[in-house]
């Protein structure tokens, strides 16, 4: 028997399953807040990880998703380029009203407005990814090729 998903996970999954989806959230005894965490938890490579990591446009306020591949570092001026705008780093309360979950647990996708989102091309290597889904120890495992549909996010070079 599986343990209860905490509430932002089981949230994210209902949100899921509501939209027709068949990813299935495992919640993960030790933290996948990082990357690095993330992949040691689930036994893959750091890269396989798809980091969401929200901007705010300096401008405009407006929220900016990066899905980046773990290995990779966001490369801010070719972000700033794609935005159109100068980009500020998002603080928690942001990116908590902007998505509806914490840092740490960003999904790529699933939040009550869909953001302008950029996906880091590095992450389209991949036959299978994995993401976080709502909590800093839920994760879910997708095919990479469906990250761009699923996040209506533009294939971009953006590592540093």
């Amino acid at each position: 028997m599986t343990n209860p998903l905490s509430a932002a996970a089981q949230r994210f999954q209902d949100g899921l399953r509501a939209a027709g989806h068949a990813y299935e959230i495992i919640e993960m005894t030790a933290s996948t807040r990082t990357a690095q965490d993330a992949a040691n938890a689930l036994g893959c490579q750091v890269a396989q990880i798809a980091k969401s990591l929200v901007f705010r446009g300096a401008t405009s306020n407006e929220a900016i998703l990066v899905v980046a591949s773990g290995a990779n570092r966001v490369d801010e001026a070719k972000l700033s380029a794609l935005a159109g705008e100068p980009i500020a780093k998002a603080d928690a309360a942001f990116v908590q009203q902007q998505t509806g979950f914490a840092i740490g647990g960003v999904p790529p996708f699933g939040h009550p407005t869909p953001l302008r989102t950029f996906i880091d091309e590095d992450l389209l290597r991949f036959e299978d990814i994995w993401a976080a889904a709502g909590s800093p120890r839920a994760v879910f495992k997708l095919a990479a090729r469906d990250l761009p549909r699923l996040t209506n996010g533009q294939v971009v070079a953006i590592a540093e």
